[in-house]
């Protein structure tokens, strides 16, 4: 199991350059890929979107690539540039009628915002070391989704024993129900007084109706199959994502169903706790790839 939260990072030399790869992600239904990388560049998002797909499965992913940190001597100042920069300036503060004396500050501020970065690699050149270096990020990246979807599998398994145990409950009290409102009706006529065979055949029918319409034997059956397969799915590999969404959709429904058709008090508090689990359990699949 993997979870869609990743972060790995890489840098390499290259030239005068350091390269950089970052790779992160977070929860999205589908496979969502982003890149940022120099211009130059561009022709190569084809094979670095195949290189992450080996990773990823769903989630947004973004890989930004970018060049830092040119060495003293990777770029040069622009004398003509700043030249003219200068001429312009002392003509504008003639029209202006002020003095104009350049200081070595001003000189310098000048040179360096006319200074010439050296161009990027071409793409045949940084081709070997952008891949060296995002599959090392990659690595990270995988090894930290492994890492969180490993803690998110021990929560699952124990949210899954909650659910089992609440199940356990309402099958265990399911068969009772209809004997105590066959208990309570009793009761009732009792007191009101009724004179009314309990025999007759018309409490006999009420009784049986009322036990048919509670009986959640079907739910329970269809329940408990479902979180069987969501437990063996949590063993599968790749992604599970979809297919645990799907179940815990129908087990949702399930639980819905028996709180509606249970009319029973014990059960109505087992299907509360039960809502709650499967909540939290939606929540944490959120994060599964």
């Amino acid at each position: 199991m993997n979870s869609m939260t990743g972060y790995g990072r890489a840098s390499s030399a290259l030239e005068q350059f350091t390269l950089t790869v970052q790779v992160s992600s977070v929860n999205r239904k589908s496979l969502d890929l982003t890149m940022k990388l120099p211009e130059a560049w561009e022709s190569l998002e084809p094979a670095i979107g195949t290189q992450v797909r080996r990773h990823a499965i769903r989630g947004k992913v973004h890989v930004d690539i970018e060049l830092t940190g040119v060495r003293s001597g990777g770029a040069e100042w622009d004398e003509a540039a700043a030249g003219e920069t200068i001429e312009r300036l002392a003509a504008f503060a003639k029209t202006q009628k002020i003095e104009f004396e350049p200081t070595p500050e001003l000189l310098w501020h000048i040179a360096n915002s006319q200074r010439r970065g050296a161009e990027p690699p071409a793409v045949d050149e940084a081709r070997p070391v952008i891949e060296k270096a995002l599959s090392e990020a990659l690595r990270g990246f995988s090894a930290m989704r492994a890492k969180e979807g490993e803690a998110l599998h021990v929560d699952l398994l124990m949210r899954l024993g909650l659910i089992a145990k609440y199940v356990a409950q309402v099958a265990e009290r399911a068969p009772l129900v209809p004997a105590h409102y066959r208990e309570q009706f009793r009761k009732r006529l009792r007191e009101a007084e009724l004179e009314i065979d309990l025999n007759d055949e018309r409490v006999l029918k009420e009784i049986a109706l009322f036990a048919d319409r509670c009986d959640i034997s079907e739910e329970l059956t269809r329940l408990r199959s479902h979180l069987d397969q969501f437990g063996t799915l949590l063993k599968a590999e790749g992604e599970i994502g979809r297919k645990a969404e799907f179940l815990l959709l129908e087990m949702g429904r399930e639980v819905h169903t028996i709180g509606s058709k249970a009319n029973d008090l014990t059960i109505s508090r087992a299907v509360i706790e039960l809502k709650n689990e499967l909540e939290r359990v939606k929540e944490q699949m959120a994060n599964v790839e």
